[in-house]
């Protein structure tokens, strides 16, 4: 089963689908212990940082044991950003922490939110980009972009006014900036990707 978290700031019904759609077990979970034992967790996200973070908060232990115990888990948008320490977007607000570095505002001069398709550039392999390539053209619609203090962590980019981190990959992490839900074949293809890493 893969738990996607509800906990009130989640596009779920699109993720569940899409999920549904690369035949996997997707349940939609209320409760932190709903996820314990799960094959994979996905942390969905749609909203402003501390907000998501203050209705996150009950599943922080349960999450961060499962995280610990090398179950797979995706970020999606805001439940990329929340994988960090902190966001421009709500100052004081801490976010869970698991990635050293912080979330800013995309620069002036530039459509604010990006709202819309952009292309990826793969910086490096990873399982979750499996069959996916340079150009590949997913939806994105945020404010914010995440500035991990190790680079090498990010596995792409897009470009909107400044370089993006548009996925992260790190042992049993995973994130995009974007949505892969709303993102048609390719985003498919990534969660079917992700789906694959929670059978091993």
């Amino acid at each position: 089963m893969i738990a996607v978290i509800d906990y009130g700031m989640g596009n779920l019904f699109s993720i569940y689908n899409a999920l549904v759609r690369v035949n996997a077990s997707p349940e939609i979970v209320h409760e932190p212990d709903r996820i314990i034992g799960a094959s994979g967790i996905v942390i969905p996200g749609v909203g402003a940082f501390g907000k998501c973070m203050e209705k996150l908060s009950r599943f922080e232990v349960a999450l961060f044991d499962e995280f610990r115990n090398g179950t797979p888990i995706l970020g999606i948008c805001i439940g990329q950003q929340v994988l960090f320490q902190r966001s421009q977007e709500s100052p004081g607000a801490k976010g869970l922490g698991w990635i050293a570095g912080e979330v800013v505002k995309l620069p002036e001069g530039v459509m604010i939110p990006q709202m819309g398709w952009n292309s990826l550039c793969i910086k490096r392999h990873a399982e979750i980009l499996e069959g996916l390539a340079d150009g590949d053209m997913f939806y994105f619609v945020h404010s914010y972009h995440c500035v991990p203090e190790d680079k090498s962590i990010i596995v792409a980019t897009a470009e909107h006014g400044v370089e993006v981190a548009a996925a992260i990959s790190k042992d049993n992490l995973s994130a995009t900036q974007f949505h892969p839900e709303k993102s048609g074949k390719k985003g498919l293809k990534l969660l079917d990707n992700f789906v694959r890493s929670t059978r091993c």
